[in-house]
Parts: C-alpha cells; sequence; structure tokens
C-alpha cells in the first residue's frame, strides 16, 4: 500500500464512536424506561479521534441500541463517509458500520465501569493490495463522577495501516453539567500506530451541547490535533487540522 494511502486509511472512523459512544451512553441510561433506542445525527462533519472522515463535507448517521438491565449492551451504528474514495480512486466505500457489544456496571455511585468490543465494517469493493480498513477494538473504560479514562486496543491492523496489529488510544474526557439543559465536554485522547509511528498524534477536543428535552440535542464542538499535515492531507485538505463541528441528534 502506498505510503499516503496508510497515512489516510488512519481516517477510518461527530463513532464511531465519537457518536457510538455517546449513544451507546443515552442508550445505557434510558435502559429503565426501555431497553431499545434509536438516534439519529445530522453533522456538518463526521470526524473521529480528531480525523475527518468526510473531508469538511455534511454526514448523516444513525443506530441502534440495546442495553439490558443487567448492564449488557449491543448496538449498531452508521454514517456515510468519503476517505477510502479519497484516498484511492479504485476504492468503492462510502459508508461506515459499526456493531458493537459490552458490559456496563457499577462500583458504587460515583465510580461505573465499560468493557467491550467494536467492529469497524467499511462494505464495498478495494482495488489489488488495498490492506482492509475493517478495524476489531477490545475497549475498556472508567468513570469517577464526571471524569471518564478509556484505553482501546486494535487486534487487527487499524484502518488499513499495515502490520499495525496492536495499535492503542487512550481517551480522558470529562463532562460537566452547567444548569438550564447545557453540558460543556472536554477531551484529550492520544493515537499510537504500531509499526506506523510517524502517523501518531494527539487530538483532543472542546464542545457545548444544549439538551432541548424530548431527545433532541444540539453540540458544537472545536476539534483540533497535532497529527503531521504532510501525512494527513488529502486533495489539498488537511484532515487532521482544527476544525469546528456542529451537530443535531434525536433519540427515541
Amino acid at each position: 500500500m502506498r505510503k499516503l494511502t496508510q497515512a489516510l486509511v488512519l481516517a477510518g472512523v461527530v463513532a464511531a464512536p465519537s457518536m457510538m459512544t455517546s449513544s451507546v451512553a443515552l442508550a445505557n441510561e434510558a435502559a429503565a424506561a426501555s431497553p431499545v433506542t434509536a438516534n439519529v445525527t445530522l453533522a456538518s462533519e463526521y470526524v473521529y479521534r480528531g480525523i475527518s472522515q468526510t473531508r469538511e463535507k455534511p454526514a448523516i448517521q444513525g443506530g441502534f441500541d440495546y442495553a439490558h438491565a443487567s448492564g449488557f449492551y449491543a448496538g449498531v451504528w452508521g454514517s456515510n463517509i468519503s476517505w477510502l474514495e479519497d484516498i484511492d480512486v479504485n476504492a468503492s466505500s462510502s459508508v461506515e458500520i459499526d456493531l458493537y457489544g459490552g458490559y456496563k456496571g457499577k462500583v458504587n455511585d460515583d465510580f461505573s465501569y465499560d468493557v467491550g468490543l467494536l467492529r469497524y465494517q467499511y462494505p464495498g469493493d478495494f482495488p489489488d493490495g488495498f490492506n482492509s480498513p475493517n478495524t476489531n477494538e477490545l475497549y475498556v473504560a472508567g468513570t469517577y463522577k464526571m471524569f471518564t479514562l478509556k484505553y482501546s486496543y486494535a487486534f487487527s491492523d487499524l484502518f488499513g495501516f499495515v502490520d499495525s496489529d496492536g495499535s492503542q488510544y487512550i481517551d480522558a474526557s470529562a463532562n460537566f453539567d452547567l444548569g438550564n439543559g447545557f453540558a460543556l465536554g472536554a477531551h484529550i485522547g492520544h493515537q499510537s500506530i504500531k509499526n506506523n509511528s510517524a502517523f501518531s498524534y494527539t487530538d483532543w477536543k472542546l464542545g457545548l451541547t444544549k439538551d432541548f428535552g424530548g431527545g433532541l440535542s444540539v453540540t458544537g464542538a472545536y476539534i483540533d490535533t497535532d497529527g503531521d499535515a504532510a501525512l494527513y492531507t488529502v486533495k489539498g485538505d488537511d484532515i487532521a487540522d482544527s476544525r469546528f463541528v456542529l451537530s443535531v441528534t434525536k433519540t427515541f
């Protein structure tokens, strides 16, 4: 695989789960009312781990979650993407589908944990020699009050990077209730890519969400990374540079 293709194939996942993670949280919170929830999002751009998946184009996303009262959950989430076709005109894949399942429990009222498996699937046709972007990750997270620390481990090649089995992502985040339906979210994460260290990077995000009730919310987020622009530029666009993303989500 060409070096540029390897660099941009990391764009393989506002996923999977930045949106997926949110949908899991909403599903677990709503489990007492209904074990099944659905969500749909319209976003100005799809960004995952700081990397644009739609090259500054809008995204429509949605999924379904099942959350059992015991703590077990499963779900599916999808979004349009453009990064695979952007990096290789012979690739034909414009959709990401995430399949996930796990267990979420509580130690006490302040501390909870979450462990699960996530499969990023990119249906389509790829040219000979194109390393599959499909990715499998194991994740474990712990939350203390408003703070969460999450660790993800890829037990397949990561989004098509050659020989990248064993890549890791560490994510620290905090969410603050500001009252009147407003919440402030902050995040910093580091993506290390095994045997492709030049493409490793740190990303960060600061977002404000307004909950309008009835499952409707709007989020605005500033996102940036320290990814090397020389490696993350495709068709003249640096997909790892700073950006503002606006999204509207409805949960049913």
